[in-house]
């Protein structure tokens, strides 16, 4: 596998379990309330708002506390303003990164995210630097025990999805960010809820990485992952099945 999907398999193996679950709680909470200022307070209308509640049950956060983060957001002046903002830049080995990142204050976040870069060896680009190497796709992943791959891929077709690729152990249908709310609702109506399904950047092309390389792109991915303000990190580069498991050893 390529890019940020590696990177979190790094991640399962890390310490620190309370620490990133707190950190992860967090960035939900974020999106919850952006999602909930931006749109109705109701998930049902709301499709930005009902992606996140989603994350948010996925990572056993409670009812009470996703409740509590739309009361607090649709409070009239309640809360921080928040902004959407993407970074884009080269990391180690000329690896191209995008981050997305939800922040109060841009005069505090772009300083660490471009010191990130520095300490790397990469450096922060301007906006579109990178991105042209990336197709904005709508993803939804099912386990492969909600469906068997035909019944799944005619019914991915049939609500307007564009690909679909089954395996042993999971579904995931590709569509495109107009028609991901759409496909996404059809889906979770005939098979229940996914197991993730949001709108992410995909690597048209990858850089191969040898083992140093590959550990410095994981430490600058790493570092990203855990500023508070930053939501998603995304990468092109790509690994070898032998070179990951040293790393998972290492």
């Amino acid at each position: 596998m390529a890019g940020h999907s590696q990177f979190k398999n790094i991640m399962h193996r890390k310490g620190a379990q309370d620490a990133k679950r707190a950190r992860i709680f967090a960035k939900i909470i974020r999106e919850i309330t952006v999602s909930a200022k931006e749109g109705l307070p109701d998930p049902a209308t709301n499709p930005r708002l009902r992606s996140a509640i989603s994350a948010a049950l996925k990572a056993n956060m409670t009812r009470d506390t996703i409740d509590r983060a739309i009361k607090k957001a649709s409070s009239a002046g309640a809360g921080d303003h928040y902004e959407n903002v993407r970074y884009e830049g080269y990391g180690p080995g000329g690896v191209a990164v995008i981050v997305e990142a939800l922040t109060d204050n841009r005069n505090r976040t772009a300083p660490v995210i471009r010191a990130a870069f520095s300490k790397s060896g990469g450096a922060m680009g301007e906006s579109n630097s990178v991105s042209f190497m990336f197709n904005r796709l709508g993803v939804v992943r099912y386990e492969s025990k909600a469906a068997s791959a035909d019944a799944m891929l005619d019914a991915a077709i049939d609500a307007g999805a564009d690909d679909v690729v089954s395996d042993a152990e999971a579904h995931e249908i590709t569509v495109s960010v107009e028609g991901f709310f759409a496909v996404r609702d059809a889906l979770e109506h005939k098979f229940g809820a996914p197991t993730e399904a949001k709108i992410e950047w995909r690597p048209n092309l990858t850089v191969p990485l040898d083992e140093d390389k590959a550990k410095s792109v994981l430490k600058l991915l790493d570092v990203l992952e855990d500023d508070d303000d930053v939501q998603h990190v995304y990468a092109n580069f790509e690994i070898s099945d032998d070179i990951m498991q040293k790393l998972s050893v290492g």
